[in-house]
């Protein structure tokens, strides 16, 4: 099978990452003749704003329409012209415009790693496209609004139909690891919306009557995540609260600069680290490319499931393989004690990967 998969390099590091990426995924291509990849290059970022003023062109996006999934590499709008920086950012607007619903992001620590939880095996399905997040739950303007200039009030969003579709997600995973779903929410304070976001999944998880359901306020969570990280499976959660838990989980099972993520809708899913995009260490060959690469691993066992491709799908676990091989033996960048750059951190991936 061929998939049509978008390249968007982004900003500082992102054209580092990203190219280690398209280099690991084309070694997956020359394991396994099955698969197939038609590269598809856009620009987003600085790239893009040099060329046509706009961070993120609507040519990318009709070049992404037609495409199966896509690679997004970090942007770093903060340092945008002031009239884009106003604007939504690239990441977001893909989130919107391709609704992109399910932002999946694993946390797991690597044997050899040092880590504040080293037994973390966890993913969350955080829901993209509501929540306090002002960009996504009005039908005109934004969610945040300021009827005078000492008051500042937002809009949050939790809908019947958002939360079912995030908790099935959710659910299905958790059938295909151990089976466990843990539901964090605010339920004994925001009881309209975090009620209605608690009620519904435990309403989807009536449908797996195999999976064992929990749930948890999430301050409680945060707390628990540090003193017992190992003992969750899949946590499904709204939008801010989801934001804010991976980044922990990410910290706790290593480092938030290796924490991989998708971002997927029924048909298309978006490969995103979770990490910025760095321009202190951009062009320096010593970035870790870890999160983008798991990202492009987790995108090809997405496309694994809705395809129905075991090919995409045991390319995505031997990347996995190859990785957590590479971090145990070395050599390793330098963010973990190593003096490995970018490439040759690289070619240890794709050395184990294709055991050449």
């Amino acid at each position: 099978m061929t998939y049509r998969l978008g390249v968007l390099r982004g900003d500082g590091i992102g054209p580092e990452i990203v190219d280690a990426t398209v280099r690991v995924l084309e070694a997956a291509q020359q394991r396994d003749t099955r698969l197939r990849f038609e590269w598809v290059p856009l620009p987003m970022g600085w790239e893009a704003i040099w060329a046509t003023g706009n961070a993120l062109p609507e040519s990318t996006i009709e070049g992404l329409d037609k495409c199966d999934g896509w690679i997004l590499g970090p942007h770093d709008s903060v340092s945008y012209p002031p009239a884009l920086r106003e604007q939504l950012n690239p990441s977001g607007t893909l989130r919107i415009r391709f609704d992109l619903y399910a932002n999946i992001r694993p946390a797991r620590a690597f044997p050899g790693l040092r880590a504040v939880c080293p037994r973390m095996d966890l993913v969350i399905a955080r829901e993209n496209t509501e929540g306090f997040y002002a960009d996504r739950n009005m039908a005109w303007g934004s969610g945040e609004f300021m009827p005078t200039p000492d008051v500042a009030l937002a809009v949050g969003k939790i809908t019947r139909r958002a939360t079912e579709r995030i908790a099935r997600t959710a659910f299905a995973l958790a059938r295909q690891r151990r089976r466990k779903v843990a539901v964090v929410h605010k339920a004994n304070v925001l009881r309209k919306t975090s009620g209605l976001f608690l009620e519904v999944c435990r309403g989807v998880g009536k449908e797996f009557p195999e999976v064992a359901v929990e749930d948890y306020h999430v301050d409680a969570m945060t707390a628990l995540l540090v003193r017992r990280g190992a003992d969750f499976d899949v946590i499904v959660t709204e939008n801010m609260f989801g934001d804010i838990l991976s980044d922990l989980a990410g910290e706790l099972s290593g480092s938030l600069g290796m924490a991989p993520s998708i971002n997927a809708s029924a048909t298309q899913a978006m490969a995103q680290a979770s990490h910025g995009s760095a321009p202190d260490i951009a062009g320096k060959d010593v970035a870790n490319p870890v999160g983008m690469i798991l990202s492009a691993a987790m995108l090809l066992t997405w496309l694994s499931g809705e395809r129905k491709d075991p090919a995409a799908g045991a390319a995505g676990q031997a990347i996995e393989r190859a990785v957590a091989a590479s971090l145990e033996r070395g050599p390793r960048t330098r963010d973990l004690g190593g003096v490995a750059g970018t490439q040759e951190f690289t070619s240890a991936i794709v050395q184990n990967l294709t055991g050449s």
